[in-house]
């Protein structure tokens, strides 16, 4: 299978045009992540190495996965489409996304960010295209914009031309600052899917805060009205998604709408399986075939993300 939800990450070095703020920096899940990884904050080259390779291992002991959408995470953009770097947490380059992916086609495609609020965002996705992108990754609460409204249209309009799919963030965001939650909702997303565009919601559109889902029924209702409307399966094995995966459980006519995905490096457990093999499943070592068997366990199945774009 191809995982549609892989983070690439990266500290700023002199070349690949990324960022991290200060703040972002100081944060404990950072610090916590790159202690147990290994990584040394104070060494980009050697730290993005290490993290190449981190995947790279990751994925050859994967059994289930193959290939990896790496996404890339645009920033904030003020009123005139200028980028606004003061408010801008984390910026992960497309140039960056992009040479890793033609490093490693076997193994990476290039999933970039474009904020639709930047300028250029259509000259950006028409560079992006021609350089092999397979789907283009929002943010809406991180990345301060609405994507309900109606000024993003040439946009997915452009989208929709290209073929290429919009993943976009559902619910709540807590691994970056968030500004409007709001945005994070899926209704918000039914502009891009009226211009014709394949859009799949992360998460599963699950709300993040645990119980309730409010957002469920919002899943139900757009799989009815949207041919075009999908969602991928990341993130639900953690306590605040867990209750979607559940739902889906008893849910199987909305399986052929699900695409595979992890949320990587965020953590893959195993206790939704308790009572389905979870003894088994504790014990893989690869987070990609965790997902997937957590899955199998529970009866859901899903589609691949080759399923939704023409690949190479």
């Amino acid at each position: 299978m191809i995982d549609c939800h892989v983070h690439l990450i990266a500290l700023p070095d002199s070349s690949n045009g990324c960022y991290v703020s200060p703040r972002m920096l100081r944060r404990l899940f950072v610090r916590i992540l790159a202690w147990i990884r290994g990584f040394d904050l104070s060494n980009p080259a050697a730290a993005n190495f290490a993290y190449l390779d981190l995947l790279f291992r990751e994925l050859d002991r994967s059994r289930k996965v193959k290939r990896l959408v790496l996404l890339a995470m645009d920033g904030v953009y003020d009123p005139s489409g200028g980028l606004d770097i003061s408010k801008t947490d984390f910026l992960l380059s497309n140039d960056y996304v992009l040479q890793v992916a033609r490093y490693a086609p076997g193994s990476f495609l290039a999933g970039v960010s474009i904020n639709p609020q930047r300028r250029d965002a259509l000259a950006e996705l028409d560079r992006c295209a021609e350089q092999g992108a397979v789907l283009v990754k929002i943010l809406p609460n991180a990345q301060c914009f609405d994507p309900f409204d109606p000024r993003y249209r040439p946009f997915y309009k452009a989208l929709a031309r290209h073929g290429i799919p919009l993943l976009s963030h559902t619910g709540y965001e807590f691994s970056l600052i968030g500004k409007d939650q709001s945005a994070g909702e899926p209704a918000r997303l039914r502009t891009a899917l009226e211009e014709g565009v394949t859009v799949i919601a992360a998460h599963a559109c699950s709300y993040g805060l645990g119980f309730p889902e409010p957002n469920f029924k919002t899943f139900q209702e757009m799989a009815l009205r949207y041919p075009n409307f999908y969602a991928d399966t990341s993130a639900l094995t953690l306590p605040n998604r867990v209750r979607t995966l559940f739902l889906l459980r008893r849910h199987p006519d909305l399986h052929d709408r699900l695409i595979f995905g992890t949320d990587y490096p965020l953590p893959v457990l195993s206790y939704p399986a308790l009572g389905s093999g979870y003894r088994k499943i504790a014990r893989v070592v690869s987070p990609f075939d965790r997902q997937a068997l957590v899955l199998e366990s529970l009866g859901i199945q899903c589609r691949d993300f080759s399923s939704l774009k023409k690949l190479n």
